[in-house]
């Protein structure tokens, strides 16, 4: 069973759970994907975040992941469009002494073992923009394992059509059911469980 990105939208707002609830639960979800596949210890972890609910997505698994590993967060949005939930979680992360928050001219993207793009998830339309597309280049470029949330960032999820560039994703952790884009690519992907039902 495959889902399109309008239907998990609408199973989102109607499904009665708070939008915090399912964020707070998909970054937790990256978060064990990550745990169960690889030792964490001493590895070093960027995460890339955009201002959309992906990038919430982001913070939270950053949240959880600097507890076991080095973890940096790359915001590339901006924060004044930040929705509120994905704003608390930005906030939540903003003191935490563990991760450091960095900006995009300083980050040498081979200087990570793994590289999570929470940069654009289901909502993305058409071509990238120009700082989006920059960094697509330089997680491509990287020799870091990559792990895009929900669909790699440039591929349109209901069509797996990519119009400009997309992230190379080695694993895709993908919220509560395939999206319909993610067809050629299934055996990298893992689908998680968000709370929402069945």
């Amino acid at each position: 069973m495959m889902i399109s990105s309008q239907e998990m939208r609408q199973l989102e707002a109607s499904s009665g759970i708070p939008r915090a609830v399912l964020m707070e639960n998909a970054g937790k979800a990256v978060y064990r994907i990550l745990k169960q596949r690889f030792s964490l210890k001493d590895r070093k972890i960027l995460v890339v975040c955009y201002h959309g609910n992906n990038g919430g997505d982001g913070f939270v698994s950053a949240r959880y992941l600097c507890d076991e590993a080095e973890t940096d967060v790359l915001f590339i949005g901006d924060e004044g469009r930040l929705k509120k939930e994905a704003l608390a979680n930005f906030r939540k992360i903003g003191h935490n002494e563990k991760i450091q928050f960095l900006v995009d001219e300083e980050v040498d993207f081979d200087a990570y073992d793994i590289i999570v793009d929470a940069i654009l998830g289901v909502g993305i339309k058409g071509r990238l923009n120009r700082e989006i597309s920059a960094i697509v280049d330089d997680i491509n470029n990287s020799k870091a394992y990559k792990v895009s949330i929900d669909v790699p960032t440039g591929l349109d999820p209901d069509t797996g059509n990519v119009a400009d560039k997309c992230v190379n994703a080695d694993l895709v952790v993908t919220l509560h059911d395939i999206k319909k884009g993610l067809e050629k690519m299934q055996d990298k992907v893992i689908v998680v469980d968000i709370g929402l039902p069945r």
